[in-house]
């Protein structure tokens, strides 16, 4: 009974700390982007990361199906083909799409898939210039052409890949070069997903004001990223250990945020949100962290990308109720991370040799 109990405590931790960092995301996206402004009452509003992040976590499961059936899968090509979906609904080169990818299925019928049927991920909510003009740029099956661009989306629309594990986690440069051209987005995407990885797979806080777990868990992390075979531009790990150790010696100071985070680049955010987490490290200072987090020169990408990595520390309890509730996106992300677990652990439309036990499992997560 005791061992029973232990993987039931064991499977609930993982789970929450699933969803705790998908809808963590979210969250520090929306607050980032208020700036400290959030609307006392009525739905909070996604942004375009956390549009992208559905897409990729979707694109993820639907390349584990692919797996599954076919033995062979290359997981960038299906994420893509997420990005493609999300293009389509925002009415982005739809026509452009529709006879690259609806040609492909017998029936035509395009986009598929669940997420295609909710509207609030078919509502402009802010730009991604990048990833826009790579995915406008398709020609035949090839990749898109990436853009020169060190942008934030690079890194924040890949967080997701941290869910699937360290070996899906080592793809995330491979996934922010779709779009994003720069070595050092790419470096700091790779870097962030192997981080965000540690923070999932961490001890558990002892209480609620215990800081250990973050801290452990992120220098875990930071001592992992020079041995993990990520590429790396410059002297990235010694900015990275030096942000971490200002939050820990200086922590909540304001000009030091804006000097490593000074603009809307994926290194900037990584750089800000490591120093916020530091600064932050307890329980009960979640709001309180990506409140700060948006006070970044660009306080989307910053609290964004703080908050995924504190929610997969602390789990999905420990957000706060009030805007997860409000949150328009909340279920839909709640969804996608408990699907995610289930498809890795139970594959639930079977495989190639074995009959799985959801028949509709396809129909929800088609995978090309």
């Amino acid at each position: 009974m005791t061992e029973e109990k232990d993987r039931g405590g064991k499977a609930h931790r993982t789970e929450s700390r699933v969803r705790g960092m998908m809808l963590g995301l979210a969250i520090g996206d929306t607050v980032g982007a208020a700036r400290g402004g959030l609307p006392a009452s009525g739905p909070l509003r996604a942004g375009v990361s956390t549009q992208l992040a559905c897409f990729t976590s979707e694109g993820i499961i639907r390349a584990m199906v692919r797996m599954s059936h076919k033995g062979i899968c290359h997981p960038p090509s299906v994420v893509l083909h997420a990005y493609c979906r999300w293009a389509a609904l925002q009415g982005i080169e739809v026509e452009r799409m529709r006879r690259r990818w609806a040609t492909a299925k017998e029936d035509g019928t395009w986009p598929d898939g669940w997420l295609a049927g909710v509207p609030a991920l078919a509502e402009r909510r802010g730009s991604a210039p990048a990833t826009v003009a790579a995915l406008s740029r398709i020609e035949g099956l090839d990749n898109p052409t990436a853009t020169t661009s060190r942008g934030c989306h690079a890194m924040t629309r890949t967080l997701p890949l941290a869910l699937a594990g360290l070996d899906w986690a080592r793809q995330a440069g491979e996934l922010a070069a779709l779009t994003h051209g720069d070595p050092a987005a790419l470096s700091a995407t790779a870097q962030a997903t192997v981080l965000l990885h540690h923070c999932l797979a961490g001890a558990p806080s002892a209480t609620d004001h215990d800081n250990r777990a973050v801290r452990d868990a992120m220098e875990a992390g930071l001592a992992a990223l020079p041995t993990s075979g990520e590429p790396t531009t410059g002297d990235e790990h010694g900015r990275l250990m030096t942000a971490y150790g200002l939050g820990a010696d200086q922590p909540a100071h304001a000009p030091t945020l804006a000097h490593l985070a000074p603009d809307p680049t994926a290194p900037s955010a990584l750089l800000g949100a490591v120093y916020t987490a530091s600064s932050f490290p307890c329980r009960t200072q979640l709001r309180t962290a990506l409140d700060f987090a948006a006070q970044a020169p660009d306080g989307d990408s910053v609290a964004c990308v703080t908050g995924a990595l504190l929610g997969a520390v602390h789990g999905s309890e420990a957000l706060p109720a009030d805007l997860v509730s409000r949150h328009e996106l909340a279920w839909v992300l709640d969804t996608l991370a408990r699907d995610m677990l289930t498809e890795a652990n139970e594959s639930p439309s079977g495989s190639e040799y074995v009959r799985g036990w959801d028949p509709y499992w396809c129909d929800r997560y088609p995978g090309w």
